[in-house]
């Protein structure tokens, strides 16, 4: 059963991951299609549909994987299928329902947005083109929640990153024939890169409905084994469903909201301080697609690999074995930070050759990518603690931390972007964040009786650590520059090559001799040190 537990989160991981890389890579063909001005557009869309999309679902697929597993594992099996039936038909409403609220309030959500009016109609045409996926994504996730609650992930991973597949390809595919052949407009070539969501969604409900085919016979085995000792209402089904998804609604979308409040500022505070409406949209674009983008990277890897973790931080907390618990969070706050630190460090460091390599040499993007990539940290951590707190059952501090996050970055997002500009709305946000990870940092040492002890003293050896990478990383990147130049796409790619993997290999060096790789990652390393000849 822990094997089986085992492959089948790293089976859900591992398609998570390469979903988001593959999520990433198209955005460099993108932006050379569509331009900065498109990819404008497709950020005032994007944002408000994530939301949407959280809030269709509401934590639903989630629940339902928890509450199917919990049934299966007393052998009420009908339980689970009863439940089955009537969320298909209730994501399908709420599907309709968020998409026909999203289409009719497109020109709310755009004027909001202060695009100005040249642009209004054309971010109003790129909205409604995004929320036709409303229809199918809820009704989708469902599904996956149900294989997941059997124990069975690979339906999830493979119909997620066939969704990804699809929806890249319609995208660049489809914004490339509007505009080269078509000789269509920007407005034209987004819009159908943003209803491509709808195809790419279509395309990971198919695989969902081919493994369903597949599976079915083995599905409706189980009921033959069904105790049918438990009568519970849909009612009472519903209820238990809510009160354990709920918090997750707004775990999903803390990222969208805070972007949606840059959304309805940044450009109208920036135009305020006498800043040119065109550049004002730029910055726009730079902050909210282009180097949220790459800042999202680190993100992804670490939190997807520290959240692992945390199923086993939920069984010792539900069976009071405090010791195990305690050394489940040491190991999970310290592989978030060994993994997410350089990373954060390193894209800092190289922003001018990172932010040419995707998209082009540009001042102010460098700054913002800058200033942005070191928020990753807080990106991750408020996602790890928002889980922990779902291990030690309390969840429902999510809702308040997160509250309190967004009233900080709406109180201060004004006042700081008109004192440093663009990288006043990262400020906004990194302190914003802070303040709902200290909330829950707090809540964790409270009802877990957590101590940080460890943490603490193991962080500042990784930030030693991380501290002689980025001098090392600095003298190579330096030294690079004198015969090497950013401005260029080919040799901003080989500085990243060389001072990435000068840095990397610096700070994986100290890990590995001071043997701190060995207590994070266990005998997976083992191999590795005996390769390199390496001694702790």
């Amino acid at each position: 059963m822990q094997s089986k537990l085992l492959r089948g989160t790293f089976i859900l991981t591992f398609g998570t991951i390469l979903s988001k890389v593959i999520g990433l890579i198209y955005v460099i063909p993108f932006y050379q299609i569509v331009g900065k001005h498109g990819t404008q557009l497709y950020s005032y869309s994007y944002v408000p549909y994530t939301i949407f999309i959280s809030v269709a679902t509401a934590g639903v697929p989630l629940a339902v994987s928890k509450f199917i597993s919990k049934y299966n594992a007393l052998e009420e099996y009908a339980v689970g299928r009863k439940l089955f039936k009537s969320g298909i038909v209730v994501m399908l409403f709420t599907g309709i329902a968020a998409f026909l609220v999203m289409y009719s309030a497109a020109p709310m959500l755009a004027e909001m947005s202060h695009p100005g009016k040249k642009d209004m109609a054309s971010v109003i045409t790129v909205i409604r083109a995004v929320s036709f996926a409303l229809i199918v994504v809820p009704f989708m996730s469902l599904i996956r929640g149900y294989f997941q609650g059997h124990q069975s992930m690979g339906p999830s991973a493979v119909s997620q990153v066939v969704e990804q597949i699809v929806r890249i390809i319609f995208t660049l595919a489809g914004a490339y024939v509007v505009l080269k052949f078509l000789n269509g407009t920007i407005v034209s070539a987004v819009s159908v890169a943003t209803f491509a969501a709808f195809i790419g969604a279509i395309g990971g409900l198919l695989v969902l409905f081919w493994y369903w085919y597949k599976r079915k016979p083995y599905l409706d085995e189980l009921l033959t084994h069904d105790k049918g000792t438990i009568d519970i209402s849909l009612k009472e089904i519903y209820k238990e469903i809510f009160i354990y998804a709920a918090p997750f609604v707004f775990v999903g979308i803390a990222n969208p909201l805070f972007q949606f409040i840059d959304q309805i500022t940044l450009t109208r505070a920036l135009t305020d301080m006498g800043l040119n409406k065109k550049l004002a949209d730029v910055a726009f674009g730079i902050l909210n697609f282009e180097s949220h983008k790459i800042v999202i990277i680190p993100v992804s890897l670490a939190t997807a690999f520290s959240l692992t973790l945390v199923p086993s931080i939920t069984k010792a907390f539900v069976e009071n074995d405090r010791q195990s618990m305690n050394r489940q969070l040491n190991q999970t706050f310290q592989v978030l930070l060994y993994l997410t630190l350089p990373a954060a460090i390193g894209l800092s460091l190289l922003a001018e050759p990172v932010y040419t390599a995707f998209y082009e040499h540009d001042v102010l993007g460098t700054q913002v990518l800058g200033a942005y990539a070191p928020v990753a940290i807080l990106f991750s951590l408020y996602a790890v603690t928002a889980a922990i707190l779902q291990g030690i059952n309390e969840q429902r501090f999510t809702i308040l931390s997160l509250l309190v996050g967004l009233l900080v970055k709406l109180a201060l997002n004004i006042p700081l972007i008109k004192m440093f500009e663009t990288r006043g709305a990262v400020l906004a946000t990194a302190l914003g964040y802070s303040v709902a990870i200290i909330i829950n940092l707090i809540v964790i040492k409270t009802f877990s009786r957590y101590q940080f002890r460890l943490v603490w003293r193991r962080s500042l050896l990784i930030v030693i650590f991380a501290a002689l990478m980025w001098v090392g990383t600095e003298i190579v990147y330096k030294f690079l520059l004198l015969f090497l130049s950013p401005a260029s796409k080919g040799q901003s790619v080989l500085i990243i090559l060389v001072s990435a993997g000068v840095g990397a290999g610096i700070y994986f060096y100290l890990g590995l001799k001071s043997g701190l790789v060995d207590r994070l990652f266990g005998d997976r390393v083992v191999r590795l040190k005996q390769k390199l000849r390496l001694r702790t």
